[in-house]
C-alpha cells in the first residue's frame, strides 16, 4: 500500500467515535495548559499522562498529541490579550501581538495566529507522511552499534542546544542518565543504587520526574512571582481580517512553515527557537523592520506558524528514529513505551494501524482547534482570571493524584516532591531541564545497544568504527559536541561568563 493508502486508512481509524473524541478532549485540555501562564505544554503534557493509563493505546497518543499540539496554540492567547505568555515558544508573539491587543486588534492578531497555526500544522504532517517510509527503511538497516550511535547523536544534539551553557546542559544530562540508572541492571539482573530501598527496584519513573521537574518546579517558581492584574474585558474582540492582513501575512506563514518544519527534524532544538528565528526572519525581510514590536502583524503570523509547524515535525524523529526531540515529545514516547510499543523503524511496520491512526489525527486535531479556539475566547479569559492561589492548589493536587496513580504508591509523591525541588532550583541557576528528562528517556535506549554491540564484537569498541553507518553518525555527534563548546569557548573570550 502506499503512503496515501495507509492515511486513508488512518482517517478511519481516527475518526472512530471514541477516537475522534479524545482528540476534541485532547485539543481542549491542550489550549487550557497553553491559556494558563507558566504550566506550558510539557508541564501540562506530563500532568494528563495519567489521565491515559486506562486506555488503550491509540486514544491515549492521540489524546496527548492534541493536548501537545493545542497548548502550543493556547499560549498565544495569553500573550495577546495580557501580554502574559502560556508556555516560552509565545514569548515572541508579546513583542507584536500585545501592541495589536492594544490597538483594538486583538481578534486580527488571534485570527492569523490560529490560521498560521492550522497550515503550518497541515503542512508538516504532510512532510511526515511523505518523509515516514524513505526514514523507516533507512533506519531498518540499523543494528545495536548503529542505535547506540544514533542516541549518541540524539544526546549530543540535547546537550549543545538545550541552552547557552554547555557545561550546565551537560550537569543536567548527566544527572539523567544517573537517574535512569536506577534500578534492575538490563543484562545482570541485579539491584543497582537502589541503597536497599524496595520502591526503587522498578527505576525512577519518567512521568514521576516529569510531573515533578516541570509541573511542580514551574508551580514554586510561580509563586515567586507578584500576581498582575490579569482583568479583562469580557467582551470578545472582532475576528475580521482585511485584505491587507492577509497579503502582510501570507509570505510569512510560507516561510514560518518551512522554518518551524526543518528545525523540528532536529531533535533537541526546543519550541522557542523556531519562533524566534521567524521573528528574526520577518523583521530582516521586512521593508520596515523599526516598526516591530509595534503591533506587526507579520510579527505574529510568522512565527505563530512556525510554532505549530515544529510542534508538529518534532514526531517524525520520534515515529521514525525513535528518538524524541523535545521534552513534551519524549512524554509522548513515554505513554508509547507504557503501552509497549517502541517508537523507531519498526513502528509502521509492527503498529501500522495505531501509526497511522496518531498520523491522521493530526489533520483532524489541526482542524478542531481553527474551528474552537476563536469562539472559546471569551473562557479563556476567565480562567485566567482564576486566582493563582486556588489554580497552583488544583494542579498541585493533581500533580499529587497522578504520581500516586503510576504504580499505586505514596512513594512517588515523594520522589515527585523531590524532583519540583530539584526543577525549582535548576531554574534559579539557570540550569535546563530539557536534557535531564531527555537523557532519562534514551539512557536506558543507550545502555541496552552499547551493551548489545558488546556482547555481539566480544567486547571490541572498534565495531562502532568499522561500520559506515555508526561511524558516520559518531563523527555527526562529535560535530555537534566540538560545535557546542566552540560556542562556548568563543562566549568565554567575549567576556560572557555564562559558561
Amino acid at each position: 500500500m502506499t503512503s496515501f493508502d495507509l492515511l486513508m486508512a488512518g482517517f478511519g481509524t481516527a475518526l472512530e467515535p471514541t477516537n475522534l473524541a479524545f482528540a476534541f478532549i485532547g485539543c481542549i485540555l491542550g489550549m487550557l495548559v497553553g491559556v494558563l501562564p507558566g504550566i506550558g505544554p510539557v508541564a501540562g503534557t506530563a500532568i494528563l499522562l495519567p489521565v491515559t493509563f486506562s486506555m488503550g493505546p491509540t486514544p491515549a497518543i492521540i489524546m496527548l498529541a492534541a493536548i501537545y499540539y493545542g497548548a502550543m496554540y493556547g499560549g498565544t492567547i495569553t500573550s495577546v490579550l495580557v501580554n502574559v505568555p502560556g508556555e516560552g515558544a509565545s514569548a515572541i508573539t508579546c513583542l507584536d501581538g500585545y501592541e495589536m491587543a492594544k490597538q483594538g486588534r486583538a481578534g486580527q492578531a488571534l485570527a492569523i495566529a490560529a490560521i498560521g497555526s492550522f497550515i503550518g500544522g497541515i503542512v508538516a504532517t504532510a512532510g511526515l507522511v511523505l518523509l515516514a517510509a524513505p526514514l523507516t527503511t533507512l533506519a531498518l538497516k540499523f543494528g545495536p552499534p548503529e542505535f547506540f550511535a544514533l542516541m549518541l547523536v540524539g544526546l549530543s544534539l540535547v546537550t549543545g542546544l538545550a541552552g547557552h551553557s554547555l557545561v550546565r546542559a551537560l550537569i543536567s544530562a548527566i544527572l539523567g542518565l544517573l537517574v535512569a540508572m536506577v534500578g534492575i541492571d538490563p543484562v545482570m539482573g541485579a539491584p543497582r543504587f537502589t541503597f536497599g530501598n524496595l520502591n526503587l527496584l522498578g527505576g525512577i519513573d519518567v512521568v514521576v520526574v516529569a510531573m515533578g521537574l516541570f509541573g511542580v518546579g514551574e508551580i514554586l517558581i510561580g509563586l515567586e512571582r507578584k500576581e498582575g492584574d490579569a482583568s479583562l474585558n469580557a467582551k470578545a474582540p472582532t475576528l475580521r481580517l482585511t485584505r491587507d492582513d492577509i497579503r502582510r501575512s501570507a509570505m510569512p506563514i510560507v516561510r514560518g512553515t518551512g522554518i518551524g518544519f526543518f528545525l523540528g527534524l532536529i531533535p533537541g532544538v526546543g519550541a522557542i527557537v523556531p519562533t524566534v528565528m521567524s521573528y528574526v526572519a520577518e523583521r530582516k525581510l521586512s521593508k520596515t523592520p523599526q516598526k516591530f514590536g509595534t503591533g506587526m502583524i507579520e510579527g505574529v503570523a510568522g512565527p505563530e506558524t512556525a510554532n505549530n509547524a515544529y510542534s508538529n515535525a518534532a514526531l517524525i524523529p520520534l515515529f521514525t528514529l525513535g528518538i524524541p526531540g523535545s521534552p513534551t515529545v519524549a512524554i509522548i514516547m513515554g505513554a508509547f513505551m507504557m503501552n509497549g510499543i517502541v517508537p523507531g523503524p519498526f513502528l509502521f511496520r509492527d503498529h501500522a494501524d495505531l501509526v497511522w491512526g496518531v498520523i491522521a489525527s493530526f489533520c483532524i486535531g489541526n482542524a478542531i482547534l481553527l474551528v474552537l479556539n476563536l469562539p472559546l475566547i471569551p473562557l479563556w479569559i476567565k480562567i485566567i482570571q482564576i486566582p493563582r492561589a486556588i489554580l497552583f492548589t488544583f494542579v498541585l493536587g493533581f500533580c499529587a493524584l497522578g504520581a500516586y496513580s503510576v504504580n499505586g504508591q505514596a512513594f512517588d509523591i515523594g520522589t515527585m516532591t523531590v524532583f519540583g525541588i530539584l526543577g525549582y532550583l535548576f531554574k534559579k541557576v539557570d540550569i535546563p531541564l530539557a536534557p535531564m528528562i531527555l537523557t532519562l528517556i534514551l539512557g536506558p535506549l543507550m545502555e541496552q545497544s552499547l551493551r548489545q554491540s558488546l556482547e555481539i564484537s566480544g567486547g571490541d569498541f572498534s565495531v562502532f568504527f568499522t561500520r559506515p553507518i555508526a561511524l558516520t553518525l559518531i563523527l555527526v555527534a562529535v560535530a555537534f559536541i566540538g560545535l557546542a563548546t566552540h560556542q562556548t569557548v568563543a562566549r568565554v573570550r567575549g567576556g560572557d561568563s555564562e559558561v
